[in-house]
């Protein structure tokens, strides 16, 4: 079955588009947060031998499930390889990108080779893959870059793209084939023409249909859009953009914080390459909100424990993921979907550098008391359920592209430390307005 597009869930007039395919905060509660300031605080040997182990596999995904010749990945592989599908998704190549130059800089593989299929990926990405006034399809197939799915022009998975396409370049900033290719790709994105008349972004475009009628205006993982398209220096957004969504705030419990009506996944994708840590705007330090959102959906699920008796508070996460009965759109709070013991270790990954110390617990319950259950030859599955024995059989590329990206985060900064390092990501921000918190 394949995976849903769960990018597009915003709750409200947003959840009438069909899927595709398959301030103001309190700090109560238990966990131990990220620290701000130049780094993250060094994990223990154990941990960072942890996440090493889980960023090796995960990179073995991002370099097999992909073409040689497009560098597109798939949107999902089977977790033990050998998979045989060709549906690739622009987000998963995005993170792919930066997956790649992790891989560079920790030795994984070959430094050359490693370049040639970024080469590969940008060339493909510049002058065959479809695409709409610089923005691109959701799904294509790997091999030839055909549309697939009838999928939408989104502006989402093009912004995930385009932030693995900006850390490469800086990366690679020695080459002049890896800028000049790049920095194409991002000065083709003409950000205005998606605004569509408005100050919101459209949610998709397609051939058919034209826009969608939904726009990107709550709050959701949505913040890399706006900071690409302010940043840009051929086609801009007016930075006024950055007011256009709104920041609603949930209380749950004693933890208060702004939200979407959506899974934890909103609150950890532009936090990927975005360095919120030290940096407010005129709402919030988002890293910190991030940081509440997460102890939240921690006591959320230890909230089920009731209902879930796998729930603990070294098991625990919920997030967009797989389940036996497909891809859902799960979390809290408050709850949402058919919420049934699963648990999905994307949540805790991706919440890596926001809560270390209660994360790492999670992943290492995971790792060595269910390995039979959830590890693979690309690391965790996407999904798994202790109470009925339940297991996935693929993993998804976003799901183990958050994982390895907030992995790197929490382990040294590389992924914040090269993207932020963009030029236009700082004149963004600094238009956005955002200081030293």
């Amino acid at each position: 079955m394949t995976r849903r597009h769960l990018l597009k869930i915003l709750g409200g007039a947003a959840t009438s588009i069909p899927l595709l395919g398959s301030g103001m905060f309190s700090c109560g509660g238990g966990g131990s947060a990220g620290g701000g300031g130049t780094g993250p605080p060094p994990p223990t040997v154990a941990d960072d031998e942890l996440m090493d182990e889980m960023e090796r596999a995960t990179f073995q995904f991002f370099w097999n499930e992909a073409s040689s010749s497009t560098g597109q990945v798939k949107d999902r592989a089977l977790a033990n390889g050998n998979d045989t599908r060709t549906l690739s998704s622009i987000a998963a190549t995005g993170f792919a990108l930066v997956a790649l130059c992790i891989a560079d800089q920790r030795g994984y593989r070959l430094s050359t080779d490693v370049k040639a299929r970024v080469l590969a990926t940008l060339r493909f990405l510049l002058n065959q893959a479809p695409e709409q006034n610089g923005w691109f399809y959701h799904y294509m197939d790997m091999n030839s870059g055909q549309r697939a799915l009838q999928s939408e022009v989104s502006p989402i998975d093009t912004s995930i793209l385009l932030c693995g396409v900006l850390t490469a370049r800086q990366f690679y900033s020695q080459d002049p084939q890896v800028v000049g290719l790049a920095t194409q790709i991002y000065q083709r994105v003409d950000f205005p023409w998606m605004l569509n008349g408005g100050m919101a972004y459209a949610l998709a475009w397609t051939p058919e249909n034209g826009f969608a009628t939904s726009r990107w205006s709550v709050y959701a993982e949505m913040m890399m859009l706006y900071l690409l398209g302010i940043g840009s220096p051929t086609h801009p957004a007016p930075a006024a953009t950055w007011q256009a969504f709104t920041r609603p705030t949930l209380t749950y419990q004693n933890f208060t914080y702004i939200t979407g009506n959506a899974p934890l996944f909103i609150h950890q994708y532009s936090h990927a390459w975005f360095d919120f840590r030290s940096l407010k705007d005129a709402y919030t330090n988002y890293f910190q909100n991030s940081v509440v959102a997460t102890q939240a959906h921690k006591a959320f699920c230890l909230s089920l424990q009731n209902q879930f008796s796998d729930y603990s508070a070294n098991l625990w996460g919920i997030t967009a993921s797989d389940s036996a009965n497909g891809y859902q759109a799960w979390g809290g709070p408050p709850a949402m979907g058919p919420i049934d013991g699963t648990i999905v270790p994307a949540a805790a990954a991706g919440s890596l550098p926001f809560l270390p110390v209660d994360c790492l617990s999670v992943l290492r319950n995971i790792r060595f008391n269910y390995a039979s259950q959830a590890w693979r030859k690309y690391g965790f599955v996407d999904a798994l359920n202790p109470l009925t024995g339940w297991s996935d059989a693929d993993v998804i590329g976003i799901n183990v592209g958050i994982s390895m990206l907030m992995a790197e985060n929490q382990r040294t900064g590389f992924v914040w430390r090269t993207f932020m390092a963009n030029p236009e990501m700082q004149a963004a921000m600094n238009a956005a307005g955002f200081h030293a918190a």
